[in-house]
């Protein structure tokens, strides 16, 4: 992922009680689903030949990283991205089926065919580029979040404890950096916790058991927007780099999903999606397969 992460403590009430949830009651307040968009033939034409036939995209996805997908109170997945992706499926006329995975499952699945799509905020990086295709659809960061007040400094937190989801990319990349310089400065390590959900990681900052977390910065943001005035941001977004939609290597699959997200873009259903979750900031106008900067 880079997740752009906003933690959420879905109720600061279950937050502070040690009770972790990965469901939400928050959302916008008019979601744009498969219904706002309809089938272009001659997208839908592009597809492969035994997706096309089945009517239906597959798509694998870690329901845990408010607000681009997650679960609500009923247990079904929505967010930024499943309404997106919604409207893309509708596009190429099929019917998406979401299924549930641990983030890290994800693109072993994509490769071994489990699923079409892995759709699950992922950073489009060059290492993930060797094991699958990307067709970009977002631009993010990552951004740190901690209690008020802490004064926490993302440059400067040697000795700390910080909380992650396990495989994003503040897992695997920022954090081994930030530790590197730290151990060079003969400063103590920085303590990295992880968790299988990003609301456990969130859930850890509120109850004090880390001292910031590390996130995807929409997922951040969320985060402290849903934590009732208990968190804040600690320093600005930086890295800044495209969310992904995972595929199998060399499937045209992934150009007809870019062919079905320029056409939502040039329709204007891509910025209503995006400004219903409150995630304009993150918007591209020109889709890409495999665009990763580093």
């Amino acid at each position: 992922m880079w997740r752009f992460a906003v933690v959420v403590a879905a109720s600061g009430a279950l937050a502070m009680s040690g009770c972790a949830t990965n469901t939400d009651s928050s959302g916008p307040a008019t979601e744009t689903t498969a219904a706002s968009a309809e089938k272009v033939d001659a997208i839908a034409n592009t597809l492969p030949e035994p997706i096309k036939s089945s009517g239906k995209l597959i798509i694998g996805t870690d329901p845990s990283y408010p607000p681009n997908e997650f679960k609500d109170p009923a247990g079904k997945i929505i967010g930024f991205d499943v309404d997106l992706m919604n409207a893309i499926a509708a596009t190429l006329g099929l019917t998406p089926e979401y299924r549930a995975s641990l983030f890290d499952k994800i693109i072993p699945s994509v490769q071994g065919g489990n699923y079409n799509v892995g759709m699950s905020s992922f950073t489009d990086s060059k290492k993930r580029e060797e094991q699958v295709d990307f067709v970009t659809y977002f631009k993010a960061g990552s951004a740190w979040a901690q209690k008020v007040g802490a004064g926490i400094n993302p440059d400067d937190a040697c000795g700390k404890k910080v909380a992650v989801q396990t495989a994003t990319v503040q897992d695997t990349e920022e954090m081994p950096a930030r530790i590197k310089k730290c151990l060079e400065a003969g400063k103590p390590t920085i303590n990295v916790i992880k968790f299988d959900d990003q609301t456990a990681a969130t859930s850890a900052v509120m109850l004090g058991q880390a001292d910031a977390m590390s996130a995807d910065s929409p997922v951040t943001a969320y985060a402290i927007k849903q934590s009732d005035g208990k968190l804040e941001a600690a320093g600005e977004i930086f890295d800044s780099a495209p969310y992904g939609w995972a595929v199998q290597k060399g499937s045209p699959l992934a150009e007809s999903l870019r062919q079905a997200l320029q056409h939502l873009i040039d329709s204007g259903a891509y910025k209503q999606v995006a400004t219903n979750w409150g995630a304009e900031n993150g918007m591209i106008d020109k889709p890409v397969i495999n665009g990763a900067v580093s």
